[in-house]
Protein backbone atom coordinates (compact mmCIF):
# COMPACT_ATOMS: atom_id res chain seq x y z
CA UNK A 1 0.00 0.00 0.00
CA UNK A 2 1.50 3.58 -0.74
CA UNK A 3 2.76 5.66 2.13
CA UNK A 4 -0.42 8.45 0.61
CA UNK A 5 -2.88 5.66 1.82
CA UNK A 6 -1.82 5.36 5.23
CA UNK A 7 -4.49 7.22 6.54
CA UNK A 8 -6.63 3.96 5.97
CA UNK A 9 -6.50 0.89 8.51
CA UNK A 10 -6.80 -2.12 6.18
CA UNK A 11 -8.42 -4.63 8.59
CA UNK A 12 -10.80 -7.29 7.33
CA UNK A 13 -14.64 -6.33 8.07
CA UNK A 14 -15.52 -8.57 10.54
CA UNK A 15 -19.05 -10.30 9.75
CA UNK A 16 -20.84 -9.67 13.25
CA UNK A 17 -23.20 -11.83 14.91
CA UNK A 18 -25.89 -10.74 17.72
CA UNK A 19 -27.00 -13.28 20.12
CA UNK A 20 -30.27 -12.83 21.74
CA UNK A 21 -30.65 -10.37 24.05
CA UNK A 22 -33.34 -9.92 27.25
CA UNK A 23 -31.93 -6.15 27.58
CA UNK A 24 -32.83 -5.61 23.53
CA UNK A 25 -36.29 -6.42 24.64
CA UNK A 26 -36.17 -4.74 27.38
CA UNK A 27 -35.13 -1.39 24.98
CA UNK A 28 -37.61 -2.10 22.80
CA UNK A 29 -40.39 -1.96 24.99
CA UNK A 30 -39.15 1.64 26.56
CA UNK A 31 -38.77 2.83 23.18
CA UNK A 32 -43.19 1.71 22.65
CA UNK A 33 -43.66 4.73 24.86
CA UNK A 34 -41.68 6.98 23.21
CA UNK A 35 -41.43 8.92 19.98
CA UNK A 36 -39.71 9.69 16.63
CA UNK A 37 -37.68 6.68 15.40
CA UNK A 38 -37.63 5.11 18.60
CA UNK A 39 -41.06 4.45 18.31
CA UNK A 40 -41.11 3.44 15.07
CA UNK A 41 -38.74 1.08 15.43
CA UNK A 42 -39.82 -0.75 18.48
CA UNK A 43 -43.34 -0.87 16.69
CA UNK A 44 -40.79 -2.57 13.83
CA UNK A 45 -39.58 -4.83 16.45
CA UNK A 46 -43.49 -6.01 16.82
CA UNK A 47 -44.58 -6.07 13.66
CA UNK A 48 -41.80 -8.66 13.14
CA UNK A 49 -42.75 -10.69 15.61
CA UNK A 50 -46.30 -11.10 14.82
CA UNK A 51 -44.76 -11.59 11.41
CA UNK A 52 -43.23 -14.64 12.81
CA UNK A 53 -46.58 -16.07 15.21
CA UNK A 54 -48.73 -15.97 12.61
CA UNK A 55 -48.40 -19.63 11.01
CA UNK A 56 -50.01 -18.49 7.93
CA UNK A 57 -47.98 -15.61 7.32
CA UNK A 58 -45.04 -15.69 4.47
CA UNK A 59 -42.15 -13.52 5.55
CA UNK A 60 -40.80 -11.54 2.05
CA UNK A 61 -37.64 -9.88 2.78
CA UNK A 62 -35.99 -7.24 0.88
CA UNK A 63 -32.14 -6.37 1.26
CA UNK A 64 -31.31 -3.91 -1.19
CA UNK A 65 -27.98 -2.08 -1.12
CA UNK A 66 -24.40 -3.86 -0.63
CA UNK A 67 -24.83 -5.09 2.69
CA UNK A 68 -22.56 -7.67 3.13
CA UNK A 69 -19.29 -5.62 2.74
CA UNK A 70 -19.95 -3.54 5.84
CA UNK A 71 -20.33 -6.55 8.07
CA UNK A 72 -23.53 -7.82 7.92
CA UNK A 73 -23.71 -11.27 6.11
CA UNK A 74 -24.40 -13.27 9.85
CA UNK A 75 -27.15 -11.20 10.20
CA UNK A 76 -28.95 -11.80 7.23
CA UNK A 77 -27.77 -15.33 7.57
CA UNK A 78 -29.24 -15.67 11.39
CA UNK A 79 -32.77 -13.98 9.89
CA UNK A 80 -32.67 -16.95 7.22
CA UNK A 81 -31.29 -19.81 9.76
CA UNK A 82 -33.43 -18.69 12.28
CA UNK A 83 -36.77 -19.05 10.05
CA UNK A 84 -37.57 -15.25 10.17
CA UNK A 85 -37.55 -15.47 6.26
CA UNK A 86 -39.04 -17.59 3.76
CA UNK A 87 -38.54 -15.58 0.62
CA UNK A 88 -35.36 -13.27 0.39
CA UNK A 89 -35.03 -10.61 -2.91
CA UNK A 90 -31.92 -9.00 -2.90
CA UNK A 91 -29.35 -7.26 -5.11
CA UNK A 92 -26.58 -8.78 -7.32
CA UNK A 93 -24.27 -6.75 -4.85
CA UNK A 94 -25.39 -8.68 -1.69
CA UNK A 95 -24.81 -12.07 -3.67
CA UNK A 96 -21.18 -10.75 -5.50
CA UNK A 97 -20.06 -9.80 -1.71
CA UNK A 98 -21.08 -12.68 -0.26
CA UNK A 99 -19.82 -15.23 -2.53
CA UNK A 100 -16.29 -12.96 -1.99
CA UNK A 101 -16.52 -13.85 2.20
CA UNK A 102 -17.74 -17.09 1.45
CA UNK A 103 -14.11 -17.91 -0.68
CA UNK A 104 -12.37 -16.46 2.06
CA UNK A 105 -11.67 -13.19 0.57
CA UNK A 106 -12.32 -10.14 2.96
CA UNK A 107 -13.66 -6.45 2.84
CA UNK A 108 -11.24 -4.11 4.71
CA UNK A 109 -12.04 -1.43 7.23
CA UNK A 110 -11.07 1.95 5.95
CA UNK A 111 -12.05 5.74 5.63
CA UNK A 112 -14.73 7.98 3.92
CA UNK A 113 -13.22 10.57 1.79
CA UNK A 114 -14.46 12.94 -0.40
CA UNK A 115 -10.71 13.96 -1.83
CA UNK A 116 -9.89 12.61 -5.18
CA UNK A 117 -6.21 12.43 -4.35
CA UNK A 118 -6.86 9.49 -2.01
CA UNK A 119 -9.44 7.86 -4.09
CA UNK A 120 -7.09 7.89 -7.11
CA UNK A 121 -4.41 6.75 -4.72
CA UNK A 122 -6.73 3.65 -3.45
CA UNK A 123 -7.46 3.09 -8.00
CA UNK A 124 -3.56 2.58 -7.76
CA UNK A 125 -3.38 0.29 -4.92
CA UNK A 126 -6.47 -1.74 -6.98
CA UNK A 127 -8.91 -1.02 -3.68
CA UNK A 128 -12.49 0.03 -4.75
CA UNK A 129 -14.12 1.78 -1.65
CA UNK A 130 -17.72 1.45 -0.53
CA UNK A 131 -18.09 4.89 1.51
CA UNK A 132 -15.46 3.30 4.45
CA UNK A 133 -15.02 -0.29 3.48
CA UNK A 134 -12.45 -0.95 0.68
CA UNK A 135 -13.14 -4.33 -1.64
CA UNK A 136 -9.56 -5.54 -3.20
CA UNK A 137 -9.46 -6.47 -6.79
CA UNK A 138 -8.29 -9.34 -6.19
CA UNK A 139 -11.53 -10.59 -5.39
CA UNK A 140 -12.83 -10.54 -8.46
CA UNK A 141 -10.22 -12.72 -9.66
CA UNK A 142 -10.64 -15.18 -7.30
CA UNK A 143 -14.55 -15.60 -7.70
CA UNK A 144 -13.45 -16.07 -11.61
CA UNK A 145 -11.24 -18.92 -10.59
CA UNK A 146 -13.80 -20.40 -8.20
CA UNK A 147 -16.34 -19.99 -10.97
CA UNK A 148 -14.75 -22.07 -13.47
CA UNK A 149 -14.28 -25.00 -11.19
CA UNK A 150 -17.83 -26.50 -11.64
CA UNK A 151 -21.12 -26.23 -14.26
CA UNK A 152 -24.04 -24.45 -14.53
CA UNK A 153 -27.14 -24.56 -16.96
CA UNK A 154 -26.64 -20.97 -18.75
CA UNK A 155 -30.50 -21.83 -20.20
CA UNK A 156 -32.03 -21.94 -16.23
CA UNK A 157 -34.22 -19.73 -14.18
CA UNK A 158 -32.05 -16.98 -12.54
CA UNK A 159 -33.57 -18.80 -9.23
CA UNK A 160 -32.16 -22.00 -9.47
CA UNK A 161 -28.53 -20.30 -11.25
CA UNK A 162 -28.14 -19.14 -7.65
CA UNK A 163 -29.32 -21.85 -5.74
CA UNK A 164 -26.29 -23.29 -7.76
CA UNK A 165 -23.80 -21.13 -6.39
CA UNK A 166 -24.48 -21.65 -3.21
CA UNK A 167 -24.65 -25.47 -3.98
CA UNK A 168 -20.78 -25.16 -4.27
CA UNK A 169 -20.15 -23.17 -1.94
CA UNK A 170 -18.33 -24.69 1.80
CA UNK A 171 -21.32 -25.82 4.11
CA UNK A 172 -19.53 -23.92 7.03
CA UNK A 173 -19.33 -20.64 4.89
CA UNK A 174 -22.20 -18.82 6.95
CA UNK A 175 -22.98 -17.77 3.63
CA UNK A 176 -26.40 -16.58 2.53
CA UNK A 177 -26.23 -18.06 -0.89
CA UNK A 178 -24.91 -21.77 0.89
CA UNK A 179 -28.23 -21.08 3.56
CA UNK A 180 -30.85 -20.31 0.54
CA UNK A 181 -29.77 -23.48 -0.81
CA UNK A 182 -30.17 -25.97 1.97
CA UNK A 183 -33.12 -24.85 3.28
CA UNK A 184 -34.36 -24.12 -0.43
CA UNK A 185 -35.35 -20.57 0.32
CA UNK A 186 -35.77 -18.58 -2.97
CA UNK A 187 -33.45 -15.74 -3.70
CA UNK A 188 -34.76 -13.57 -6.73
CA UNK A 189 -32.79 -10.85 -8.06
CA UNK A 190 -34.32 -8.82 -10.07
CA UNK A 191 -31.56 -6.85 -11.82
CA UNK A 192 -28.51 -9.83 -11.18
CA UNK A 193 -26.96 -8.18 -14.46
CA UNK A 194 -26.46 -4.80 -12.35
CA UNK A 195 -23.43 -7.51 -10.56
CA UNK A 196 -19.94 -8.90 -10.46
CA UNK A 197 -21.36 -11.80 -10.13
CA UNK A 198 -23.65 -11.14 -13.20
CA UNK A 199 -20.84 -9.92 -14.97
CA UNK A 200 -18.25 -13.41 -13.99
CA UNK A 201 -20.94 -15.50 -15.05
CA UNK A 202 -21.42 -14.05 -18.15
CA UNK A 203 -17.84 -14.16 -18.90
CA UNK A 204 -17.95 -18.02 -18.36
CA UNK A 205 -20.94 -18.32 -20.34
CA UNK A 206 -20.79 -15.63 -23.56
CA UNK A 207 -24.28 -17.06 -24.52
CA UNK A 208 -25.99 -17.25 -21.08
CA UNK A 209 -29.93 -16.51 -20.93
CA UNK A 210 -31.14 -16.95 -17.26
CA UNK A 211 -35.12 -16.68 -17.77
CA UNK A 212 -36.00 -13.88 -15.29
CA UNK A 213 -39.59 -14.33 -15.85
CA UNK A 214 -39.68 -17.63 -14.84
CA UNK A 215 -38.53 -16.01 -11.53
CA UNK A 216 -41.39 -13.43 -11.72
CA UNK A 217 -43.97 -15.42 -12.20
CA UNK A 218 -42.95 -17.76 -9.80
CA UNK A 219 -42.85 -14.18 -7.20
CA UNK A 220 -46.64 -13.43 -8.51
CA UNK A 221 -47.65 -17.19 -7.34
CA UNK A 222 -46.12 -17.10 -4.40
CA UNK A 223 -47.82 -13.21 -3.50
CA UNK A 224 -51.24 -14.60 -5.29
CA UNK A 225 -51.54 -17.97 -2.98
CA UNK A 226 -50.12 -16.09 0.31
CA UNK A 227 -52.93 -15.40 2.84
CA UNK A 228 -51.28 -13.58 5.09
CA UNK A 229 -47.85 -11.70 3.46
CA UNK A 230 -45.52 -10.41 5.66
CA UNK A 231 -42.92 -8.04 3.94
CA UNK A 232 -39.66 -6.54 5.72
CA UNK A 233 -37.48 -4.49 3.60
CA UNK A 234 -34.00 -3.26 4.01
CA UNK A 235 -33.32 0.09 1.58
CA UNK A 236 -35.45 0.30 -0.80
CA UNK A 237 -35.04 0.58 -4.62
CA UNK A 238 -35.74 -2.86 -7.17
CA UNK A 239 -35.90 -5.51 -4.28
CA UNK A 240 -38.63 -3.51 -2.25
CA UNK A 241 -40.77 -2.80 -6.02
CA UNK A 242 -40.14 -6.46 -7.18
CA UNK A 243 -42.67 -7.58 -3.60
CA UNK A 244 -45.04 -4.53 -4.05
CA UNK A 245 -45.74 -5.29 -7.73
CA UNK A 246 -46.37 -8.68 -6.77
CA UNK A 247 -48.76 -7.59 -3.95
CA UNK A 248 -49.82 -5.46 -6.05
CA UNK A 249 -51.59 -7.77 -8.59
CA UNK A 250 -52.24 -10.20 -5.85
CA UNK A 251 -55.74 -10.79 -4.05
CA UNK A 252 -53.92 -10.37 -0.72
CA UNK A 253 -52.27 -6.99 0.12
CA UNK A 254 -49.26 -7.40 2.64
CA UNK A 255 -51.26 -7.47 6.43
CA UNK A 256 -47.77 -6.44 8.19
CA UNK A 257 -44.93 -4.27 6.54
CA UNK A 258 -41.50 -3.15 7.90
CA UNK A 259 -39.22 -0.55 5.75
CA UNK A 260 -35.98 0.37 7.23
CA UNK A 261 -34.97 3.48 5.10
CA UNK A 262 -32.54 6.49 5.15
CA UNK A 263 -34.21 8.24 2.62
CA UNK A 264 -36.58 10.76 3.96
CA UNK A 265 -37.73 12.96 1.31
CA UNK A 266 -40.57 11.89 0.30
CA UNK A 267 -41.32 14.88 -2.02
CA UNK A 268 -38.73 14.03 -4.35
CA UNK A 269 -41.19 10.73 -5.36
CA UNK A 270 -38.27 8.26 -5.47
CA UNK A 271 -39.50 5.04 -4.34
CA UNK A 272 -37.45 3.90 -1.20
CA UNK A 273 -38.44 6.85 0.33
CA UNK A 274 -42.02 6.70 -0.99
CA UNK A 275 -44.31 6.41 2.62
CA UNK A 276 -45.95 3.35 3.08
CA UNK A 277 -48.97 4.81 2.93
CA UNK A 278 -48.80 5.48 -0.29
CA UNK A 279 -48.32 1.88 -1.34
CA UNK A 280 -51.95 1.65 0.41
CA UNK A 281 -53.19 4.05 -2.69
CA UNK A 282 -51.56 0.91 -4.97
CA UNK A 283 -53.08 -2.07 -3.34
CA UNK A 284 -49.57 -3.35 -2.12
CA UNK A 285 -50.57 -3.05 1.58
CA UNK A 286 -53.59 -3.35 3.32
CA UNK A 287 -55.42 -0.45 4.45
CA UNK A 288 -56.04 -2.88 7.61
CA UNK A 289 -52.40 -3.68 8.18
CA UNK A 290 -49.86 -2.85 10.52
CA UNK A 291 -46.83 -0.86 8.98
CA UNK A 292 -43.52 1.18 10.31
CA UNK A 293 -41.16 3.30 8.54
CA UNK A 294 -38.21 3.50 10.15
CA UNK A 295 -35.85 6.29 9.11
CA UNK A 296 -32.27 4.87 10.83
CA UNK A 297 -29.21 3.40 9.32
CA UNK A 298 -30.19 -0.52 8.53
CA UNK A 299 -26.67 -1.11 10.38
CA UNK A 300 -27.62 -0.45 13.13
CA UNK A 301 -31.87 -1.63 12.78
CA UNK A 302 -31.35 -4.90 11.26
CA UNK A 303 -28.64 -5.91 14.49
CA UNK A 304 -31.50 -4.73 16.98
CA UNK A 305 -34.51 -6.22 15.30
CA UNK A 306 -32.80 -10.07 15.05
CA UNK A 307 -31.48 -9.50 19.06
CA UNK A 308 -34.98 -9.23 19.57
CA UNK A 309 -36.37 -11.91 17.92
CA UNK A 310 -34.27 -14.37 18.93
CA UNK A 311 -35.06 -13.37 22.23
CA UNK A 312 -38.51 -13.88 21.56
CA UNK A 313 -37.99 -17.27 20.79
CA UNK A 314 -35.88 -18.64 22.92
CA UNK A 315 -38.59 -17.54 25.50
CA UNK A 316 -40.98 -19.49 23.08
CA UNK A 317 -43.37 -16.71 22.42
CA UNK A 318 -42.78 -17.17 18.30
Amino acid sequence: MKEANDNYQGKAVKQATFPPSADIVQIVESWDNMGFNAKRLARACKIYEKMCQDKECVKFFALSGAMVPVGMQKVVYDFIDEGFIDVLVTTGANLTHDLAEALGDHHLQGHATEDKQTDAALHEDELNRIYDVYMPNSIYENMEDWIGTWKLDPKSSLKEAIWEVGKHLPQDSKSILRICYDKQIPIYCPAFTDSGLGMQLMFKYPNINLNHFEDLNEMINKAWDTKVPGVFICGGGVPKNFIFQAMQFSPNSAKFVVQITTDAQVSAGGLSSASLSEAVSWGKINAKGESSQVHLDATIAMPIILSYLKQKKLEGTL
